[in-house]
């Protein structure tokens, strides 16, 4: 037996215990004829206590240690004469009596503490040393427990989990597909899931009607903080249902785990808003609503007073900012600049301050009198000591720069803190995007979300108004899941992809399989899937999925720890059938 117990584990009730350990170097002190030293492994710290007076070669030993290198401990709990109440171990420690090295360390290329002095990219390289430190190997642990508690619930709730194939066709969904070139088939290749989404429906055909899978998925597309080209979705669908239903459902998953996971209950139904609505208040269909600071229209106020920016604008949008009218020149010219970033891409940025003393101090005084501009103070509901912050131009692409400065000021007040949560149910989405370079449709969701009821007969007439039987739950501003009512019926469906611009022989080609499995009873079905990376970040109080994945990919999607991609030999293409052209130098 190489341990009796882990490092997190003893306490004062284990005084004079002999007890066997093991684990890694986390630091050693020297004190003369002391020398302390704490071991770690992901259970916690325990100190061992080295006395050259009870026993000198072991004491020379263990001066000799140094960081990372294993080893195994046998030695008597004894309590501690310097207690250390920051670990749950520190009440106590191992009198040393016999030491083993098992492995020896080379320096480690970064500290290996919870606050490190490694940058990103090294510790990507080096991920096995990076999971060590504690920070992470709680984000683990978080992962874990959530997984083990989302299965829970979905048992108690009659779900069956059910896994679904990796290797499948290519079809458009949205994102480009992973392809993988099949050996026995020459020239042909599987696509790697997008998600599950086509076998979650035939499962529903059937009759498998409540269905669940923590599932890879995978999506050819940039990353950013919260995108992976493989990520974890918990996957779900559910026959013989409504939208209010799955919205039930679903909403008691997510308590469920709030509850388990965090000790917090929410009493009331999470709030529904349109997604008219949360544009028209957010210019954002994930709205963070921790916060107010709702966009504001002025048009019928700021237009037609010689202002060439506003009057030939298509709308002038604002947004009240609580106790900010004291911000300085330097610090307006900044937020200017940072709205003019092509990230964001406004043209430029105009404040009114309305100030304690109730006067006001504008951008544009010389366009407006104070009489014009206590209306604007009235409509935004500003009080004095606030600052009014405004854009101009086209509607849609001022909504979502406003959102972005929004953000940032909640950011900068402090008031989008990680520790409260505001989940919000986004439903009633366009079904269809328009491309008006191209003139053609795209499915806001996906080709299989069915149309609204009531608004079917638009399919025909007027595509573009018709609202989808889709929804989504935001928490924090994240978008942490989203679905919808499926098309079950073989002509609808049909008349979907026709609008999306598919000819029948490519539709039958590929998507004759679903069609087809709607003539043999398909039941009324819908389902949701949830972004797990982004749930355990959320959870965990991070905005980086990567922190929470064991070995994640970097923003240029490279694993630079094993080095992957990679080329393939020449052997290996000649296999598959395939022949690479040259890359150019």
């Amino acid at each position: 037996m190489y341990r009796t117990h882990n490092n997190g584990e003893l306490r004062i009730k284990n005084i004079d215990q002999k007890v066997k350990l093991c684990g890694w170097i986390q630091k050693s002190r020297d004190l003369g004829g002391m020398t302390f030293i704490d071991l770690r492994d992901r259970y916690g710290i325990t100190q061992l206590a080295f006395n050259e007076e009870l026993n000198k070669s072991l004491s020379e030993k263990a001066r000799n240690l140094n960081r990372e290198w294993v080893v195994e401990i046998e030695g008597i709990v004894r309590e501690r004469s310097n207690k250390n109440h920051k670990i749950n171990t520190g009440e106590i420690e191992i009198e040393a009596e016999k030491l083993t090295i098992l492995n020896k360390s080379k320096t480690p290329p970064f500290t290996i503490e919870d606050e490190t002095d490694g940058g990103e990219e090294l510790r990507m390289k080096y991920r096995f040393l990076d999971l060590r430190r504690r920070p992470l190997q709680k984000n683990l642990a978080l992962r874990s427990e959530m997984s083990i508690e989302i299965r829970n619930f979905f048992h108690q709730n009659s779900f069956l989990e059910i896994e679904t194939p990796y290797l499948i066709k290519s079809t458009p969904e949205g994102a480009r597909d992973f392809v993988v070139p099949s050996r026995m088939n020459k020239q042909q290749f599987y696509a790697l899931p997008q998600s599950p989404q086509t076998f979650k429906q035939l499962l529903m055909v059937s009759g498998y009607d409540r269905y669940f899978q923590i599932v890879k998925c995978f999506r050819d597309e940039d990353l950013r903080s919260d995108r992976q080209p493989e990520f974890t979705q918990i996957d779900c669908e559910m026959a013989f249902v409504n939208q209010q239903e799955v919205l039930e459902t679903f909403e008691g998953l997510i308590k469920f785990l709030f509850k388990k996971i965090l000790n917090i209950e929410f009493q009331d139904p999470f709030p529904i808003i349109s997604y008219d609505e949360a544009i028209e208040k957010y210019g954002s269909d994930k709205p963070d609503i921790r916060f107010e600071m709702e966009l504001t229209y002025l048009d019928d106020l700021a237009k037609g007073k010689g202002f060439k920016v506003f009057d030939e604008s298509e709308s002038v949008v604002a947004i009240n900012v609580p106790g900010c009218a004291e911000y300085s020149r330097k610090k307006l010219d900044e937020l200017s600049d940072w709205v003019k970033r092509p990230q964001i891409g406004a043209k430029g940025l105009v404040y009114l301050k309305y100030n304690l003393d109730q006067t006001f101090k504008s951008s544009v005084d010389k366009f407006y009198d104070s009489s014009s501009l206590i209306k604007w103070v009235n409509k935004c509901n500003s009080k004095p000591g606030d600052l009014i912050l405004i854009l101009s131009g086209k509607k849609s692409s001022v909504q979502t720069q406003l959102n972005e400065l929004r953000l940032l000021m909640g950011s900068r007040l402090g008031l989008r803190d990680s520790k409260i949560f505001k989940p919000i149910w986004v439903v009633d989405f366009p079904l269809l995007e328009k491309d008006e370079t191209t003139n053609s449709f795209h499915a806001m969701h996906h080709p299989f979300t069915s149309p609204k009821k009531s608004d079917l007969e638009m399919l025909e007439t007027n595509p573009e108004k018709v609202r989808a039987n889709a929804y989504d739950l935001a928490i924090n501003g994240v978008e942490v899941g989203g679905g919808s009512i499926r098309i079950h019926d073989r002509n609808i469906q049909e008349k979907m992809f026709e609008i999306l611009g598919f000819s029948k022989k490519e539709a039958e080609a590929q998507f004759g399989f679903l069609m087809s499995a709607f003539e043999y009873g398909a039941p009324p079905h819908g389902g949701i899937a949830f972004g797990f990376d982004r749930l355990c970040a959320l959870f965990g109080g991070k905005d980086n999925i990567r922190d929470f994945i064991a070995f994640p990919k970097n923003n240029s999607g490279r694993d630079t720890m094993i080095d992957a991609p990679s080329h393939l030999d020449k052997q290996q293409t000649e296999e598959l059938g395939i022949e690479l052209p040259k890359l150019k130098d």
